[in-house]
């Protein structure tokens, strides 16, 4: 095989995250597969890259001078096309359009392009819909966005566009911070039949009908259900009220007042993606805003401890 760069971020993900199951989830892929490039690679240099164990992977020592290189070279390759010392940034780069449904990687992926591509002249949208990013960007409306699919339902297109898997995540449960389970350590979906629910509307990617296909799989239907498409703030103030119980993004910060939970056996996953125009400016830098996008997603990871622990708990095997 040929050493690509993909295989050398595969590999730097791996020793970032400690085991190939936390590996899989912030690469979008299923731990089989990571495992399986994680083989190829060993059988490509004749070494052992990696010692697993009970407790996730760490490098051995010919492993850790590779991933020294790989980063060099990654970093190297992050760096073709900046400018440079002398390069005249006053005049204007190319143009983006951008569209982004609700996700919290936006303002981190315009931030990390921003810093890369100083003259890109960047505008951004939002558009809650991923059936409706789709056919923006079938008719060049817009040249890239971030949207969502779930487990089964792959967001479809046409091969005028193409698509690369962000991250896939659990979905969380918010509750008020006296809720009569803000002890437990995850809840299962069934102890929730009789609440309100804040439901955000059809995302044309399969939302909410995953979502009810868990309740029913669960044994119950939502009792009463809120439609909501607002700002986070807002709904976790009326969380927070006791006026209902929502299902979120596993990385929000929540407020006082809101407790994050996950939920047991994870029923429920979503993933977010980068979908471009193959014909037109985004794919000339599709890795370039994968990469931004991917970074972003670590870095709000960072600051969700409720995350971070779950993730520990669930990922403690190699």
């Amino acid at each position: 095989m040929e050493l690509e760069l993909r295989h050398l971020r595969t590999l730097c993900c791996i020793a970032e995250a400690g085991s190939l199951g936390r590996a899989a989830l912030l690469l979008g892929r299923s731990q089989p597969a990571v495992s399986t490039q994680l083989g190829r690679l060993e059988r490509h240099f004749s070494r052992q890259l990696f010692l697993r164990s009970a407790a996730g992977v760490r490098p051995t020592p010919f492993g850790a001078q590779v991933l020294a290189q790989a980063r060099e070279v990654i970093s190297a390759a992050e760096r073709i096309g900046r400018s440079t010392a002398g390069a005249d940034d006053t005049e204007p780069g190319p143009a983006l359009r951008l569209a982004a449904t609700n996700t919290p990687i936006l303002s981190g992926l315009v931030r990390r392009l921003r810093k890369v591509l100083p003259t890109l002249r960047l505008t951004v949208s939002s558009v809650y819909a991923s059936s409706d990013i789709v056919e923006l960007l079938e008719r060049d409306e817009i040249d890239v966005a971030i949207g969502v699919d779930y487990p089964g339902r792959e967001l479809v297109h046409s091969d005028a566009l193409e698509h690369r898997g962000i991250i896939a995540e659990p979905t969380f449960l918010a509750l008020p911070g006296d809720h009569r389970l803000r002890h437990r350590t995850d809840i299962a979906l069934a102890e929730l039949a009789g609440e309100a629910w804040f439901l955000t509307p059809d995302d044309g990617a399969g939302w909410p009908g995953v979502f009810h296909a868990a309740c029913r799989t669960a044994g119950f239907a939502p009792a009463a259900v809120h439609e909501f498409l607002g700002d986070q703030l807002q709904l976790q103030r009326m969380i927070a009220e006791g006026i209902g119980v929502s299902v979120v993004q596993a990385t929000i910060q929540p407020i006082p007042g809101v407790v994050v939970k996950p939920l047991t056996g994870t029923p429920l996953w979503a993933r977010y993606l980068l979908v471009w125009r193959r014909a037109g400016q985004a794919g000339d830098i599709a890795e370039t805003l994968y990469l931004s996008a991917a970074d972003a997603y670590r870095e709000l990871i960072a600051r969700a401890p409720h995350f971070q622990t779950w993730l520990a708990r669930t990922y403690t095997s190699p």
